[in-house]
C-alpha cells in the first residue's frame, strides 16, 4: 500500500459545520463562521486583528497592497521560500532582492539583511521555514532602524513561537497557510494578521474590493462606497466552516504532528550516518511538527534516496528551488544569478517525509528503516 508524502485530515465535524452554514443562509464570505474563526485566533494568539482570505497567497498580496508597494521598490526576502512570497510583490511592481540561508537552517540570514538595504527598500519579508522562527529580534531590529516594514509569510508556522511570541504577531503583517498539506486545513484557505494598529481600518476595505462594507453592515456608517483598491479576498462560509471545525480539534491534531515528529526523530537520530543531517531547533524557536525533514550530504544522495523510496510506494519529496536562480526572475533581471550558496545546498540536499496525521507508527518505522537501510549501504 501507498504511503502517500500528504493525506488530509478531518476532524469529523467538517460536513457538520458546512452543513450549518448552508442552513443559515449565509454561503459568501465574512458571515458566522468566517467571524468565529477570527475571534478563535484574536483571543488565542492575541492577534490584533484576522481576515481570512482564500488563500496565503491572496494574504501575501493584501500585504504588497496595504505596504503601497510600487514600482522602484525594493524588498528583500528569501530565496528559499514558494514563489507566492516573491509574486506578491513582483505583481505591485517591485524588486525583489533575494537573501541567502543561515548555514544551519533554511530560514533567511539575518546577519546578511542590513548589507542589502538601500534607500529604496520598503519592506523584508521573513518565512519561518517548517514553522521554526527567523531571528525575529535581529530582523525587527534592523527594520527598525531602517524604517522599514517587516512581512512575516507565516504559511507554514501556525501555533508556533519566537521565545514565547507567537509567529505571524510580531512582524507589521503576517500571512498564514491553511492549504491542505498545512497542520490545519480549509482545502483552500489563508490569512491575513494585521498587528499595525494604522493599517487595520484600510485592511478591511482591501479586503472587501476596495469599499467600506464591513463597516456599513456595523451601522458605522449610512451606506458603503468605493474608497480604495482592494480585490475579492474573502473566503466563503463553506471554507470558513471546514476551518473552525479544524480549529475545535487544534490541539490535538498538535499533539499528534509532535508524536510523529518525535517518533521519526527518534528513530533517525540512532545513526551515526554522515550521508545525512537532522534539522537543529534553535533555542529560540519552537517545533509545530509541520513536516519532517532531512538535509542530505548531496543532491545525488538525496535523489537516490527518493528514488529508492519510491520504488517502495513511499512518496518523499524535495523542495523548494531557490527563486533567484528561476526562469522567470532571469528573464525580468536580465543579469546573472548570484550565489547565495545555503540556500542552494538546502534546495538541492532536503528530502521531506510523509507527515500527516494519520501517519501510523509502523509506517514511520517502516520509512525511517528504508532511510537507513538505503544510506548505510554507501557506509563502510
Amino acid at each position: 500500500m501507498t504511503i502517500p508524502f500528504n493525506k488530509p485530515h478531518l476532524t469529523g465535524r467538517e460536513t457538520l459545520y458546512i452543513t450549518k452554514a448552508v442552513d443559515n443562509g449565509h454561503i459568501s464570505g465574512n458571515g458566522k463562521f468566517t467571524k468565529k474563526c477570527h475571534a478563535f485566533f484574536e483571543k488565542h494568539y492575541h492577534f490584533k486583528k484576522c481576515l481570512l482570505t482564500t488563500s496565503c497567497t491572496d494574504a501575501l498580496e493584501m500585504c504588497a497592497i496595504l505596504l503601497n508597494i510600487k514600482k522602484g521598490d525594493e524588498v528583500i526576502m528569501p530565496t528559499f521560500t514558494f514563489v507566492s512570497t516573491a509574486n506578491a510583490f513582483v505583481l505591485r511592481g517591485a524588486k525583489v532582492v533575494f537573501c541567502d540561508s543561515q548555514i544551519d537552517n533554511p530560514n533567511i540570514d539575518a546577519d546578511k539583511i542590513e548589507e542589502l538595504i538601500t534607500k529604496k527598500t520598503k519592506a523584508i519579508v521573513v518565512v519561518h521555514y517548517a514553522g521554526v522562527a527567523c531571528k525575529m529580534d535581529k530582523i525587527m531590529t534592523i527594520a527598525n532602524k531602517h524604517n522599514l516594514f517587516v512581512v512575516e509569510d507565516a504559511a507554514q508556522a501556525i501555533d508556533s513561537y519566537f521565545n514565547e511570541k507567537p509567529l505571524g504577531g510580531i512582524g507589521h503583517l503576517s500571512a498564514f497557510s491553511f492549504h491542505e498539506t498545512k497542520n490545519l486545513i480549509a482545502g483552500e484557505g489563508g490569512m491575513l494578521v494585521i498587528n499595525d494598529e494604522s493599517l487595520l481600518e484600510r485592511a478591511e476595505i482591501v479586503w472587501e474590493k476596495g469599499t467600506n462594507r464591513s463597516a456599513f453592515f456595523r451601522g458605522e456608517i449610512d451606506k458603503y462606497n468605493w474608497v480604495d483598491i482592494g480585490s475579492s479576498f474573502l473566503p466563503s462560509e463553506i471554507n470558513a466552516a471546514f476551518l473552525y471545525a479544524q480549529l475545535m480539534e487544534m490541539e490535538n491534531i498538535q499533539n499528534k504532528r509532535k508524536q510523529i515528529h518525535e517518533q521519526y526523530f527518534k528513530k533517525l537520530s540512532q545513526s551515526q550516518n554522515s550521508l545525512f543531517k537532522l534539522p537543529t531547533l534553535p533555542h529560540y524557536a519552537t517545533n509545530n511538527a509541520h513536516m519532517f525533514y532531512l538535509i542530505c550530504k548531496n543532491q545525488s544522495v538525496r535523489n537516490g534516496l527518493i528514488d529508492h523510496l519510491r520504488n517502495l510506494d513511499i512518496q518523499a519529496v524535495f523542495h523548494y528551488l531557490p527563486l533567484h536562480k528561476s526562469p522567470f526572475i532571469q528573464e525580468i533581471t536580465k543579469t546573472s544569478p548570484k550565489n547565495l550558496k545555503n540556500a542552494e545546498n538546502f534546495a538541492g540536499n532536503i528530502i521531506r517525509l510523509p507527515f500527516y496525521y494519520q501517519l501510523q507508527n509502523d509506517q514511520i518505522s517502516l520509512i525511517s528503516k528504508q532511510v537507513l537501510l538505503y544510506l548505510n549501504k554507501f557506509v563502510w
